[in-house]
C-alpha cells in the first residue's frame, strides 16, 4: 500500500479536523436538541393533564350567568337587566324556616297554590351578580345598626333581610323587638342591629306612630319638621329611606299650619304633592348634611315601588281585575311598561339625591324591575289587619286584593341583594 505523500496529506487534513471536531459537536447539538424537545413535550404532557384536573369544564350560558365575578359597581349599571328563572339559588330562603315572618307576607303558608314567584333571579345587563353570601354581609355589619326607614313597603323589605340572614346565627343569639316606632332585630354574635323606622313620609305627620294611626284619617304633614325622627337614625351605620305610597292618594295633601300634632294642632292647608313631596326631601336632604357624618354613615335611597292595580296595563284581556291571578313576571323587558307608577315623584327624588355636597346618597333604582314583577304581590294572601282574608273577600278583589305589597321569599330579596353589594363592595 502506497504512503499518502505530503501533499495529500495536507489535502486531507481539513476532512480530518472535520470529523474529529464538527462532527462530535453536531452530534451533541443534536442530542441536547432532542432532549430539550422531550422535555419540551414531557412538560405539556404534564401540563396538559394537570388543567384537565383545575380547569372548569366549558360554560354554557346559563353558568355564566351564575358567575361571581362581579364588574365593579361604578361600571355596571346593576339595575338594568332581566329576570331569569332560577331553580338552584332561589329562593334566598325558605318561607317556614324563617322564625321571623309574619303572616302578613307570607303567600305559601297563607294558601298560595304557586311559588314560582320565589324563584326568578336578577340578571344585570352588563355583569353579573355574586350569589348572596349571608355571612359575608353579617362581618360587613360587624358591630354596625342597619335601619330602614319609611313606609310599609320598607318594613317589607326589612323583614325579607331579616329572613336573608337569621338562618346563619345560632338560636339564642338573635332577638326581635317592637316599640311604638321601630323593630329591632338583634345579632348578638355579630354585635349588630337590623332595625325598621315607621316614618312614611320621612317628616313627622299624624301617621306615626303607627299604632295611632286609625286608617280613615286623611293624612297631615310637617313638612319642614324631622328631627324628632332623626335623632333615633343619628347612630346608625346604614341609613336606607323610602318614601312614596302616602304621597299617591290625591292630588293635594294636607299641610299643618303651625304648632305640632302633640299640641292638638289641627288647622291645615291642602298643597299640591309635588310641591311638598319635593319640598319634604329637601327638608331631609338638609338634615342628612348637617348630622350625618358621610365618613362613617352610607345613605341609601330606595326608588318607589310599583303597584300593579290594573291588569289591563299588561293584558288586553285584563278586564277589571288586579293582580290576583298572576304567577308570572312580564317577561318582555325589551319595551317599557307603564303600571301606573308615577314617575313625576322619581324625577324630584332623583334630582333632590343627586343636590347634596357634604353627604353622598346612593340611588336605589329599583322601579323599573319591580315593575315587571305583577306575579309578585301578596294579593290574597296576605293578612289586613292581623286577619286573612276570608272566601267572601277574595271574590272582590278590586277591593281586597293588594297589589301594593310583596309575598316573601320574593321581590324583596332582589331589592336586598342589590343593598348589600353597596354595603359588601363600596364601604
Amino acid at each position: 500500500m502506497k504512503q499518502f505523500g505530503g501533499t495529500q496529506r495536507n489535502a486531507y487534513l481539513p476532512i480530518l479536523y472535520l470529523a474529529v471536531i464538527v462532527l462530535p459537536v453536531f452530534l451533541l447539538g443534536s442530542y441536547l436538541y432532542n432532549e430539550n424537545l422531550r422535555i419540551s413535550q414531557f412538560r405539556e404532557f404534564k401540563t396538559h393533564n394537570l388543567q384537565e384536573h383545575i380547569s372548569p369544564p366549558q360554560q354554557t350560558k346559563e353558568d355564566e350567568d351564575k358567575k361571581i365575578n362581579l364588574v365593579p359597581l361604578e361600571a355596571c349599571d346593576v339595575f338594568t337587566g332581566k329576570w331569569v328563572l332560577d331553580n338552584v339559588t332561589h329562593p334566598l330562603y325558605k318561607e317556614d324556616e324563617c322564625e321571623f315572618l309574619t303572616e302578613w307576607v307570607a303567600c305559601t303558608r297563607n294558601g298560595r297554590p304557586d311559588s314560582k314567584y320565589q324563584k326568578w333571579r336578577w340578571q344585570p345587563r352588563d355583569c353579573s351578580l355574586p350569589k348572596f353570601d349571608a355571612k359575608l354581609l353579617l362581618e360587613k355589619l360587624k358591630g354596625k345598626k342597619l335601619m330602614f326607614i319609611g313606609d310599609s313597603i320598607h318594613y317589607n323589605q326589612w323583614q325579607s333581610m331579616v329572613c336573608m340572614v337569621q338562618s346563619n346565627i345560632p338560636s339564642g343569639k338573635k332577638t326581635l323587638n317592637h316599640t311604638a316606632q321601630m323593630s329591632i332585630f338583634n345579632i348578638e354574635e355579630y354585635n349588630t342591629t337590623i332595625a325598621f323606622y315607621w316614618a312614611p313620609f320621612l317628616v313627622e305627620s299624624n301617621a306615626d306612630p303607627p299604632d295611632k294611626r286609625d286608617g280613615k284619617t286623611e293624612p297631615i304633614i310637617m313638612p319642614r319638621s324631622i328631627s324628632k325622627h332623626g335623632e333615633s337614625w343619628k347612630d346608625a351605620d346604614f341609613l336606607v329611606f323610602n318614601t312614596y305610597i302616602w304621597w299617591t292618594r290625591n292630588s293635594k295633601i294636607k299641610v299643618l299650619k303651625q304648632g305640632s300634632f302633640s299640641q292638638g294642632s289641627k288647622e291645615y292647608n291642602e298643597i299640591g304633592i309635588y310641591v311638598m313631596y319635593e319640598q319634604v326631601l329637601r327638608t331631609w336632604a338638609n338634615w342628612l348634611e348637617q348630622n350625618i357624618d358621610s365618613n362613617r354613615t352610607s345613605i341609601f335611597f330606595s326608588s318607589m315601588s310599583p303597584a300593579h292595580v290594573r291588569s289591563s296595563d299588561w293584558s288586553v284581556d285584563g278586564g277589571s281585575s288586579k293582580c290576583e291571578k298572576e304567577t308570572e313576571p312580564i317577561l318582555d323587558m325589551s319595551k317599557p311598561i307603564d303600571v301606573g307608577t308615577n314617575r313625576r315623584f322619581y324625577e324630584i327624588a332623583v334630582n333632590v339625591t343627586k343636590s347634596t355636597s357634604r353627604v353622598k346618597i346612593n340611588f336605589l333604582d329599583v322601579t323599573t324591575m319591580s315593575e315587571y314583577r305583577k306575579d309578585g304581590h301578596t294579593s290574597f294572601y296576605g293578612s289586613r289587619s292581623g286577619k286573612l282574608i276570608t272566601p267572601e273577600q277574595k271574590l272582590d278583589p278590586r277591593t281586597f286584593a293588594d297589589c301594593y305589597h310583596w309575598c316573601l321569599p320574593g321581590l324583596p330579596d332582589t331589592w336586598n341583594e342589590l343593598l348589600s353589594l353597596y354595603i359588601i363592595h363600596t364601604t
